[in-house]
């Protein structure tokens, strides 16, 4: 029972969405080390050209992609953030639907198989880019997001 209940927490936890001020506590040194300003973005969640690297990762969270490159022969790095978006679609199937009767069934020695037509919905869950940050030598040069 105090398996159940510890995976349950550990479950409902992980579903607890991550705010600046929850990574704020969770990495106190990474914003002591910010500027007033950019501790003033962070806490408001915001970002802006010229902030470092650790606030991005403070105000937005870890990004779901880091992409590295050179530029002008200047370090550059971009960090994307996504989501996902669900695509709702049917498979039509015509022929055995696997129904079988089991041991207790009338057909329990034969393993009967049904015959017929189907409609089965799928759901896909596919990633979807709603944010980027261009960094040039650690520092915020550009970024964009969906509205």
């Amino acid at each position: 029972m105090k398996y159940f209940i510890l995976s349950l927490i550990l479950g409902l936890s992980a579903c607890v969405p991550s705010t600046p001020q929850s990574r704020i506590e969770k990495f106190p040194e990474k914003f002591a080390t910010l500027n007033k300003k950019e501790q003033a973005l962070v806490q408001q969640g915001q970002i802006a050209p010229g902030m470092s690297q650790d606030g991005v990762l403070l105000a937005w969270g870890f990004p779901d992609q880091r992409f590295e490159g050179s530029r002008d022969s200047k370090e550059t790095a971009r960090w994307d953030y996504a989501t996902t978006v669900p695509v709702y679609s049917s498979t039509y199937v015509f022929g055995p639907l696997g129904r079988r009767y089991g041991r207790y069934g009338p057909y329990w020695r034969q393993g009967y198989t049904d015959f017929g037509f189907a409609a089965v919905p799928e759901i896909a869950y596919i990633p979807y880019r709603v944010a980027s940050v261009w960094f040039v030598e650690n520092r915020v040069d550009a970024w964009e997001r969906v509205r």
